[in-house]
């Protein structure tokens, strides 16, 4: 297993990756058709966020995860927001999800963030819980506006 810091080119492949890993909790085509847009990685997505996939010895990408630090791209948002983190429906339930999570604590720390805000899917809401985050309230959908989305929070060490 190998992390390595995800550039442009990736965008297609993560993109995709994301898009099955969300189907794979039974979602129907057409809301997965809605949601379309919003997995997109765009290029200026890795130029604002820290971007980070998991690789298997044999050069698949097991999954990957996207952290914006606070004020990245434009935003006034003074906390850090776990934007994405996808496993490849395939590696689902057999710890990389926990690699990918590690892995982000630590992109964290070095970011020196206290904070991080996840805007998640409710079927990744226990994994979120499992790792510590809390539900704090709820989100809009950006693709469905009567649908309400978990908001979770993860407190890390005060810098």
């Amino acid at each position: 297993m190998t992390f390595r810091r995800a550039t442009t080119n990736d965008a297609m492949p993560l993109s995709e990756l994301s898009f099955r890993s969300k189907a794979y909790w039974g979602y129907d085509p057409q809301f997965m058709e809605a949601c379309r847009e919003d997995l997109t990685l765009r290029p200026e997505h890795f130029r604002s966020s820290a971007v980070y996939l998991l690789e298997t010895d044999g050069g698949d990408i097991a999954g990957f995860y996207s952290l914006r630090p606070p004020g990245s791209g434009g935003s006034s948002d003074p906390v850090a927001e776990l934007d994405s983190l996808f496993v490849a429906p395939e590696y689902i339930g057999r710890g990389y999800g926990k690699r990918l999570w590690s892995h982000m604590l630590a992109t964290a720390a070095a970011l020196r963030l206290p904070r991080i805000r996840i805007h998640s899917d409710p079927h990744a809401e226990a994994f979120y819980t499992k790792m510590g985050a809390v539900r704090i309230g709820e989100i809009t959908s950006t693709v469905f506006p009567d649908r309400k989305l978990p908001l979770m929070e993860l407190i890390l060490t005060a810098y």
